[in-house]
């Protein structure tokens, strides 16, 4: 099985690209929204760690909005908890499609976790800044100081874009970059 980890900066279209592959995605982001909404074993250890802010289960992504702003120590309280629950789901995701050619891993922290299973072709997804800021405001959960304090949580860009082995970039259409990323498969398979 061939793995190949996404990687760029928040809003470059990561997502988009992961999903012209055409072959099974693991995004990590909407495991996180799962797990907020359906495991309260998460919810109980949240709530313990950050008792002030995380009240309510389903967790609301308000109060996690709350405890990142009113402190940068409580996103780490919150990604140790998590992220050892989205390594488990990214096992099991592994697990499921071992017998596929090839499957995509859409894991925004990837390296900061040091996730990155061993053989896995990294690509970067480069964007320009205004695209990006206009995907950014086009969130509901869009917020300038939440962004601030996950990018003190992650790697420089241009490490990150050294690491990888290929660059897409989402400068154009999405017509472009699907054609990006067929001609990019040409190359893997």
């Amino acid at each position: 099985m061939i793995k190949i980890g996404i990687l760029g900066d928040i809003g470059s279209g990561k997502s988009i690209v992961a999903k012209s592959f055409g072959y099974p995605v693991f995004n990590a982001d909407n495991e996180v929204v799962k797990i907020y909404k359906k495991n309260k074993i998460c919810f109980i250890k949240l709530k313990k760690l950050l008792p002030k802010y995380i009240k309510t289960f389903p967790i609301d992504k308000t109060e996690l909005t709350s405890a990142i702003l009113s402190n940068k120590n409580n996103i780490k309280k919150i990604t140790k908890v998590v992220h050892p629950i989205v390594r488990k789901k990214l096992n099991l995701f592994l697990l499921k499609n071992k017998k596929r050619k090839l499957v995509i891993l859409d894991i925004p922290l990837l390296l900061e976790n040091k996730i990155k299973i061993k053989d896995t072709i990294l690509v970067f997804v480069e964007a320009k800044k205004s695209d990006i800021l206009k995907r950014l405001s086009k969130r509901k959960s869009f917020n300038n100081r939440i962004l601030k304090r996950l990018k003190e949580i992650q790697l420089p860009l241009d490490y990150k874009k050294r690491k990888s082995r290929y660059v897409i970039k989402n400068y154009h259409t999405k017509k472009f970059v699907r054609k990006s990323v067929k001609n990019l498969l040409k190359k893997i398979l």
